[in-house]
């Protein structure tokens, strides 16, 4: 038997899908998260699971370690080594303002305190010409003082290093020789673009949260290891891809996104299947909802990506993320209203309802109260849940102090939560201009199905798809992950002064670097793109290039495409190229979805119970329908509740749902118009 494990580690949830090469039987399972220890909540789903990790040639991880570290500031104690003249740089950041209406915004403070920011005489040019030479008296005396000032991490970056980084090498060395044992982040291991402040941001974080990933990236390898697994540990990346454990734990910036990306990335690996070519991903866990646009099954990246402020340079898959999962937490604010997160109850105590002790309500005990769950069948009844508890929370901290009864009060919750994932969906297409009528909305994680619909019906989406086993959707997509990396280099050369030869040359150069990084059998597929603006511009256009003899082409495709983003075209003035993007990839087998049985006779089973309908504003009598129960074809009308162990769909009056062949839930939003596929586009009549 050779088994692929996925492993999603979420803030309230362990989810791990095992998935069995040879005969593509997959089997799925959850544990609640184990903040303390977390290998213990990933041994227990594989025990649940019934797997031998000896079996297993492949485990991919989906971390938040990074990303908590960095949002909760409790990264390593870090330094800053740079160029003379360039200590302030964290400081000054941009001009720009993120927050443009927010009075009260203010950045955040550099993870580096400007005490802890070193200078030393070096210098290259913009060229890479050496003006200065590296003092490497002033890169021991800098070591030195910071090993003085307790630093676990030291950050390098030296002005236009990615033109050359012989000065950093040799000042990573000193560093290394300085302070046995510290971490050592070089500005050109970690990006070789442009812009110093965003280069020495990326880089910052990554010596933030390195020996944090790398202590606890090295304990997940020896534990699973103890357990008798031999295979390869990878691990997923912010641009959808997966890299080895060794990679990881010397680039953890890059995983910042790491269990997200999952998530989009099994969205596009659906959407292929399921022949739809626009989909929203959405994604609501314990802690956080997420989003995503997939398009024609490619996931959008962005190399601009903020995180809390602070900028990283580094391909990540575009997502939307917003404080409304299952845990968060609702609240009263100084003003008398009605407040949701950003905090979360977590795992531990987790909601009300789980009685491990939290007192705080939370948006599943709101969904518990107003009867969208059933307390005794919680995670197949392996959980069952405290449902007078989470009544008392809710009327002690939402409905006495509001005035208001019981059912208004979860409802409010659950109100809220609705709306401030419709903004986030919103947000990556209405104002960027994509019409969400035009999409079908993907609904996952262990709160997307119970949620969907109403956000569906907020944004006037015609279609919600639910797919098997959504609660642990997200470490099915690290089953779809290829080994992948991404490089962009900086050259920032005049077109003119270029051809397919010395193009062909850099990135053969690219190509042996992610080799030491990308380990890989069998033959890659290389993707190469280039940056392209014109001189005096400050914005590029991105080109594909699928083959280098397409070198000559460049200037034409580029005017080309500049008037379709822009409206004009530049034909008679000069074109610098900024970046070289390489892209490698080696594929991995793609999970299948089986074929589900059509029902030869009758109408699934169903039971009834009363059920808060938050359109309605009342109870009403729901058709509750067990999930293994249903068979391809199957047509059911609202209000109903399809029940699963990691979730519950709720669809309303009015709404019909189907199940198609692979088991997809589909369901059409109040029968809006008929749509050519599960991926076509349609629009209300008015």
């Amino acid at each position: 038997m050779a088994l692929r494990i996925g492993v999603d580690i979420g803030g309230t949830f362990t989810d791990l899908v095992a998935l069995d090469e040879t005969t593509g039987a997959v089997v799925t399972t959850k544990a609640l998260s184990t903040p303390r220890e977390l290998l213990e909540g990933v041994l227990r789903c594989v025990d649940q699971a019934g797997v031998r990790l000896a079996d297993c040639r492949f485990v991919i991880h989906g971390t938040t370690i990074g990303i908590n570290a960095l949002l909760e500031c409790r990264g390593a104690r870090t330094g800053l080594i740079t160029t003379e003249g360039f200590r302030d740089v964290l400081e000054i950041g941009r001009g720009n303002f993120l927050k443009m209406y927010d009075v009260l915004y203010r950045r955040p403070e550099p993870l580096v305190p400007r005490g802890r920011c070193r200078e030393v005489p070096e210098r290259l040019t913009a060229t890479g010409d050496v003006l200065v030479p590296l003092d490497e008296a002033a890169v021991r005396a800098a070591a030195r003082a910071l090993h003085a000032d307790g630093v676990e991490s030291v950050a390098i970056v030296f002005l236009f290093s990615y033109r050359d980084p012989a000065h950093e090498q040799r000042a990573a060395q000193i560093v290394a020789s300085e302070i046995p044992g510290v971490s050592v982040s070089a500005s050109h291991r970690i990006t070789q673009e442009w812009r110093e402040y965003e280069r020495t941001s990326t880089t910052v974080v990554n010596a933030y949260v390195q020996p944090i990933m790398d202590r606890y990236l090295g304990a997940f390898g020896k534990g699973l290891a103890g357990r008798g697994f031999q295979g390869q540990v990878l691990v997923t990346q912010s641009n959808g891809g997966a890299f080895s454990l060794a990679a990881a734990r010397s680039k953890p910036v890059h995983t910042i996104e790491s269990g997200p990306a999952a998530g989009v990335t099994g969205s596009a690996s659906l959407s292929r299947i399921l022949g739809a070519d626009r989909l929203i991903s959405f994604d609501m866990g314990g802690t956080t909802a997420k989003c995503a646009i997939v398009e024609r099954g490619l996931v959008q990246t962005t190399d601009e990506y903020h995180v809390d402020g602070r900028p990283l340079r580094i391909p990540v898959i575009d997502i939307k993320e917003v404080s409304a999962g299952g845990g968060t937490i609702a609240w009263i604010d100084a003003g008398g209203a009605l407040a949701l997160g950003p905090h979360s109850a977590g795992a531990d105590p987790g909601p009300v309802s789980y009685a491990r002790g939290g007192d705080e309500p939370t948006v599943t005990d709101a969904n518990l109260v107003l009867g969208r769950i059933d307390a005794a069948r919680f995670l197949g009844g392996t959980m069952p849940l405290d449902l007078a508890g989470a009544v008392r929370a809710i009327d002690r901290k939402i409905g006495e102090p509001l005035a208001m009864p019981r059912a208004a009060a979860a409802a409010g919750v659950v109100r809220l939560a609705d709306v401030k994932m419709a903004l986030a969906v919103r947000s990556i297409t209405t104002e960027r201009g994509l019409d969400p009528r035009e999409y079908t909305l993907l609904a996952y994680g262990g709160g997307g199905p119970l949620h969907a619909v109403a956000i569906a019906r907020e944004l006037e989406i015609p279609r919600v798809v639910v797919p098997p086993s959504p609660s642990t959707f997200s470490a099915w997509g690290m089953l779809a992950t290829d080994l992948r990396h991404d490089l962009v280099r900086t050259v920032l050369m005049p077109l003119d002064q270029t051809d397919a030869g010395w193009a062909e040359a850099r990135y053969e150069e690219m190509r042996r670097e992610i080799a030491t990084i990308l380990p890989g059998s069998g033959a890659p597929v290389l993707h190469r793109a280039v940056d392209l603006r014109y001189l005096g511009q400050e914005h590029t256009v991105t080109i594909a290039l699928e083959a280098l003899g397409d070198w000559k082409d460049l200037r034409a495709r580029f005017d080309a495409a500049h008037e379709r983003a822009y409206g004009y075209a530049a034909p008679d003035v000069d074109v610098q190229l900024l970046n070289l993007r390489l892209t490698v990839v080696f594929p991995l087998d793609q999970p299948r979805l089986p074929s589900l049985a059509q029902r030869a006779t009758g109408a699934p089973p169903f039971e009834t119970r009363k059920i808060y309908s938050t359109l309605a504003g009342d109870d009403l009598e729901y058709r509750v329908y067990q999930r293994e129960a249903l068979g391809a074809g199957d047509q059911l009308q609202g209000p109903a509740a399809i029940e699963e162990p990691g979730t519950t769909t709720i669809i309303d009056t009015a709404d019909t749902l189907s199940i198609e062949n692979h088991g997809c839930l589909v369901i059409h939003v109040h029968a809006a118009g008929a749509m050519g596929g599960v991926g076509g586009s349609a629009h209300r009549s008015p």
